[in-house]
């Protein structure tokens, strides 16, 4: 099995839609997350806080500096993230859909290096 990030990327500075339409969306996700689990699918998820309260650390000249805010910014940012196993790419990008569904933003789904890739020799 292959592991799967599915992104969500949410649009900067947008208003937070109100509790009748968040709620049903949040249930939603609750409901896909717990279908990924009762079939072995789910290994992560989590929403993240704005970008405004990141934290940037970077190393220059033998030093490690840190900076307020997000590395990067833009009209969208990460705005949670579901890991899952699935066979092949088809298998993820049918949880993808289901998250897409019943979100409506868009999910970016990309695999994770595998181990044996990570540590082949790329001569």
């Amino acid at each position: 099995m292959n592991k799967y990030l599915l992104s969500i990327y949410t649009p900067a500075g947008g208003p937070v839609p109100p509790p009748e339409v968040l709620g049903p969306i949040m249930q939603g996700v609750a409901d896909v997350i717990q279908e990924a689990k009762d079939a072995g699918a789910w290994v992560f998820n989590g929403g993240l806080h704005a970008p405004s309260t990141a934290t940037v650390l970077r190393r220059k000249d033998g030093e490690i500096l840190m900076t307020d805010g997000p590395f990067a910014e833009g009209k969208e940012y990460l705005g949670g993230f579901t890991i899952v196993q699935a066979a092949d790419l088809d298998g993820a990008l049918e949880w993808g859909r289901k998250l897409a569904e019943v979100i409506g933003l868009p999910i970016e789904v990309r695999p994770f290096v595998d181990e044996s890739e990570r540590f082949a020799s790329h001569d």
